[in-house]
């Protein structure tokens, strides 16, 4: 994040806009919604500013830009059509720490006004730091559209119950938890369709009807998908943002731990092969504890947390000590890398079945059933198989399967950094050798992996 996002109070404060056009009047109003003190300087004024300037809404002096009047200033914007006079602007404010924009110089200036989405109380503004103000209003029209004008009349509900529920809820945790219900159901409901009568009776009996936790919580476990964020489910989302602590794993890509709540508490308890920051144990007694000390839990797992990733002994460690849970399925790192890199897992020309075994070696061996592993017509998916490799292609000929069986590695798959490595059994190694794929790396092995070069679709975002 290159700039701080902030909100300014800038009521009654004396604000300068230098210049009288057409883009001045636009950042002039900006500064009147926000109820500024509006001090114009320009030698001449548009109808509309001078119209202003006549009814007192503004201060303004009919003559050039001087040094001495950001003297006292709050903020300055410089919107005139001369350059220099711009940059004079912006140096000078910036000389004794005023903050000041420039229009259409975004080098000049200490901070940016963005595309607004107003919903007052509620505002929502966006900015593209510099890169392109036309995007900024890109996003705004569509956020336009998917904020409605009722948000306003809800954050005045909430301003009205603001004291009541604190006075309820002795707890931070249990207030958190009685909005983050009412915000989302009945309550906001009817404030949207304009039943704001409705809307106050709803919540006074759900404020009336509401209990403490009496400090136990609860745990979420939620599959983060194979890397993209994209992927996440919606229900997922939702109970990123509500968990107070996030238990999370090596696996889960960073731009989906950037999507839970800021101000939760993380905890990394990642496994990688010989080092375990934590042991299984250990896990599933942190997050009942977690949970019995009232907070909302997120156990966030790569892939699904119900296809090798050992959610169901957490879960039956929290069913076992009372603790409440809910279960949020994730795509699967197979379904996931297999997608986004064309193979279908299942095709009827190849592949009948598909098979997700896990690739992890114990005491140097793998306990496998490699004669049903070796039958025709299938899609063998390996997981955590990359270290044990040379071991998977051993048995897989031994047991009959093709030297020419197509093989495909694929490292960080559906994410910006995907590489895929493909070969046959007999020449893969040779492919490894010269690339040296890093976990984690799920492999494929079945006829379906000659249908990537004709489907692959996925387009690496350009570095």
């Amino acid at each position: 994040m290159d700039l701080l996002p902030i909100f300014l109070d800038i009521r009654h404060q004396p604000c300068l806009v230098v210049g009288g056009g057409a883009v001045a009047a636009r950042k002039v109003a900006s500064l009147g919604r926000a109820h500024a003190q509006i001090h114009l300087i320009a030698p001449a004024l548009t109808p509309e500013l001078q119209a202003q300037a006549d009814a007192g809404d503004l201060i303004h002096r009919s003559r050039d830009f001087k040094d001495e009047d950001i003297q006292g200033m709050r903020l300055i914007i410089a919107a005139t059509s001369d350059r220099e006079t711009n940059q004079r602007v912006a140096r000078l404010a910036k000389a004794i720490g005023i903050p000041v924009n420039v229009v259409d110089q975004p080098e000049e200036c200490s901070f940016l006004l963005p595309s607004v989405i107003d919903r007052s109380p509620v505002v929502v503004a966006v900015s593209t730091t510099k890169a392109s103000p036309v995007l900024a209003r890109l996003l705004r029209t569509r956020l336009e559209s998917m904020i409605p004008a009722g948000y306003g009349r809800l954050a005045d509900l909430c301003a009205r119950y603001r004291d009541a529920v604190k006075a309820r809820f002795a707890d931070e945790r249990d207030r958190r938890r009685f909005w983050d219900r009412v915000l989302v159901g009945g309550v906001a409901d009817r404030v949207f369709s304009g039943h704001l009568e409705e809307a106050d009776a709803v919540m006074a009996r759900e404020l009336a009807e509401a209990r403490p936790s009496g400090g136990m919580g609860e745990v979420y476990l939620v599959g983060a998908g194979p890397g993209d964020p994209d992927l996440v489910t919606f229900r997922a989302l939702r109970l990123m943002q509500q968990a107070d602590v996030v238990v999370h794993d090596r696996l889960v890509a960073k731009p989906i731990l950037d999507l839970t709540r800021r101000d939760a508490q993380r905890i990394y308890v990642g496994k990688e092969r010989d080092n375990h920051v934590m042991r299984q144990e250990d896990i599933n007694r942190l997050l009942a504890d977690l949970a019995k000390a009232g907070h909302r839990v997120l156990r966030l797992k790569g892939g699904d947390p119900f296809i090798f990733g050992r959610g169901g002994e957490e879960i039956d460690t929290l069913a076992a000590e009372g603790v409440p849970f809910q279960v949020v399925p994730g795509i699967t790192a197979a379904s996931g890398c297999a997608t986004y890199t064309g193979i279908p897992l299942t095709h009827r020309d190849y592949a009948q079945s598909v098979t997700f075994v896990t690739g992890h070696l114990k005491d140097g061996t793998m306990d496998l059933n490699w004669d049903q592993l070796a039958q025709p017509h299938q899609t063998v998916v390996f997981y955590m198989g990359l270290v044990g490799l040379a071991i998977i292609l051993e048995q897989l000929l031994s047991h009959g399967v093709s030297p020419d069986m197509p093989i495909a590695l694929i490292q960080q798959g559906t994410t910006p950094q995907q590489r895929v490595f493909s070969g046959t059994l007999a020449t893969i190694q040779e492919v490894i050798a010269e690339e040296k794929p890093q976990p984690p790396t799920l492999i494929i092995v079945g006829e379906v992996v000659k249908l990537r070069e004709k489907l692959n679709w996925f387009q690496k975002p350009a570095s």
